[in-house]
């Protein structure tokens, strides 16, 4: 609950609570109940999600209230896209940004081996027409926009029983500006070209 009521009152970003992870039989399992769940712990738990996101505080506080193992989630496409990248990627990209001196937004930390960069909405839009005026095939890189009608687990997420889904760069007052994704996606195209 703590962390969804500060990204709802600090950022003032949508969040929703997703699945959780529940021991059967010693097994950590998702409660959504698939046997081969594909994000075990995080992921909506009902189709109308998109819907019962909120930027309030008041309101997250009522909705962990009621399940507080729920996971964190935030919807794509709002106050943020995500361009995700695998984590090898991510971190030379990071690197490379970072000695450029390039305002970065907050990049997360899957443990299922992915990076998101947060950017500004419009991403999704924008990602497959950058990839090819930098040369590349959009299918030919591991470099995905996250959008409308998409979402991102947040931290401290635990995703089934690989870790917890953590920051690579934290919100903070210095990255509340998100970059728009032109600024960063020639970074992230030749990073993932390398790996």
């Amino acid at each position: 609950m703590e962390h969804a009521v500060r990204y709802a009152e600090e950022r003032h970003w949508d969040v929703f609570p997703g699945t959780w992870l529940e021991a059967v039989d010693g097994v950590p399992r998702c409660t959504c109940g698939e046997a081969r769940c594909h994000a075990p712990g995080a992921h909506p738990v009902r189709s109308s999600w998109s819907g019962e996101a909120t930027g309030s505080a008041t309101t997250a506080r009522r909705m962990w209230a009621k399940e507080p193992r729920a996971s964190v989630l935030m919807p794509t496409g709002r106050t943020f896209d995500a361009i995700e990248v695998p984590e090898t990627a991510g971190c030379l990209a990071l690197a490379r940004l970072e000695r450029m001196e390039l305002t970065l937004g907050p990049v997360i930390c899957a443990p299922d081996g992915r990076m998101l960069f947060l950017v500004l909405p419009g991403a999704t839009a924008k990602v497959p027409d950058l990839v090819r005026k930098l040369g590349w095939s959009p299918s030919a890189l591991a470099l995905r926009a996250r959008g409308e009608g998409d979402w991102v687990a947040a931290p401290p997420t635990r995703l089934g029983t690989r870790g917890s889904v953590q920051w690579a760069r934290q919100p903070t007052a210095a990255n509340r500006w998100l970059p728009d994704a032109e600024e960063i996606v020639p970074t992230l195209a030749y990073a993932c070209s390398r790996v």
